[in-house]
């Protein structure tokens, strides 16, 4: 699978952790940056890479700044984006079972590496369930689309 990841500051040393962890799972990465531990703001690595799985560029992203709570917030700006927060495996397994997340949220101060590799593990290996949840699915694609559930 080829996989975009992106970070801000508090992200990177997780981010760098990560890619060599995804490649050997045989994962190619897109790396979006940042590539230190400057002061850079979120918004301006979440958004390439949510642009990127939209487009269908990359099949899926992972972003992670301090919480993971503003990457998600950013991402999910763009149409057509589910980027789930995770900070444990149940929620991760979730996030792909019933809302077919395509980005995945990480918190770089709020998880250790360990943990999220296993997140990580776990949120790739997980497939979408359909059923009722592709139902619900549709209606956030209403909102997205019209503001309205349609």
């Amino acid at each position: 699978m080829r996989i975009a990841l992106g970070c801000d500051h508090a992200g990177w040393e997780m981010k760098e952790d990560l890619k060599p962890f995804l490649e050997g799972l045989g994962h190619q990465i897109v790396d979006f940056g940042t590539d230190n531990q400057d002061s850079v703001d979120y918004p301006d690595y979440a958004l390439p890479v949510a642009k990127a799985v939209a487009k269908g560029d990359l099949e899926r992203g992972i972003v992670i700044c301090g919480t993971g709570i503003g990457s998600s917030i950013a991402a999910n700006k763009v149409s057509g984006i589910r980027a789930a927060l995770c900070h444990d495996t149940f929620t991760a397994e979730m996030s792909r079972s019933h809302n077919d997340a395509n980005i995945l949220c990480l918190g770089g101060r709020v998880i250790d590496m360990e943990l999220a590799r296993r997140i990580v593990e776990v949120w790739l290996n997980t497939p979408f369930s359909g059923g009722r949840h592709a139902r619900r699915l549709k209606k956030i694609e209403g909102i997205e689309k019209c503001g309205e559930i349609r």
